[in-house]
């Protein structure tokens, strides 16, 4: 549960003017620099957040139970803080991002409204939008490779490479190596037992000699 300073809830409630977000970013590289979307610099929580950076909240999703969450933000890269080639370098990549919803005329009064880490950044024109994902976020990413009968390559890529010749691939094994005769590059598991082997139980009566099942 968030905890909610009584004044604070009660100057959220009557849709009070005084109410600005306020963004909090700490880097893989250890570096913590704030934003908020107040027209003056605020501190919060002992950082400087600068009101010049032209940082904004778009949709937010927040989910409850184990639901990943996420959140659109966006900004210019007109600050000394943020520019568009450390954008590039990869050095914002998996920052992590502290929202909060903050009383200007007092900074004290504030909640945290999520957390969670910039998943991807990407450029528009001189600004740049980045999508925040969830702390659960995690638990939904595939580590790995997983195990079934089609192909897990893209067609023509460094796993595959095979000529793609303007056609079309199904995964399938049969047209690996029947069309692009590429078998030994096949990505996938094409003798993993089906749903039919899983779910076959042993006959009753009759010849029980492993011939048929």
């Amino acid at each position: 549960m968030r905890d909610i300073p009584t004044e604070l809830a009660a100057r959220i409630e009557s849709g009070a003017a005084t109410l600005c977000h306020v963004w909090i970013v700490t880097r893989t590289d250890g570096a913590r620099m704030g934003f908020t979307d107040h027209d003056r610099d605020l501190e919060v929580d002992g950082v400087v957040c600068s009101a010049g950076s032209g940082w904004t909240q778009g949709a937010m999703d927040a989910s409850a139970g184990l639901g990943a969450g996420s959140l659109a933000v966006a900004g210019v890269l007109d600050d000394d803080r943020i520019t568009a080639a450390e954008v590039a370098a990869g050095l914002w990549d998996r920052a992590r991002v502290e929202v909060w919803r903050v009383d200007w005329r007092r900074p004290d009064l504030k909640v945290r409204l999520g957390v969670g880490t910039f998943s991807r950044i990407r450029r528009e024109g001189a600004g740049f939008t980045a999508e925040v994902e969830g702390p659960l976020a995690a638990l939904e990413r595939v580590v790995g490779r997983t195990y079934g009968r089609a192909c897990d390559a893209l067609l023509g890529d460094g796993r595959c490479r095979a000529d793609p010749a303007g056609r079309v691939c199904d995964k399938r094994w049969e047209t690996c190596v029947g069309v692009f005769g590429n078998g030994i590059n096949f990505q996938g598991f094409p003798g993993i037992p089906g749903d039919d082997f899983l779910t076959a139980c042993p006959a009753t009566g009759g010849r029980n000699d492993g011939g048929k099942r």
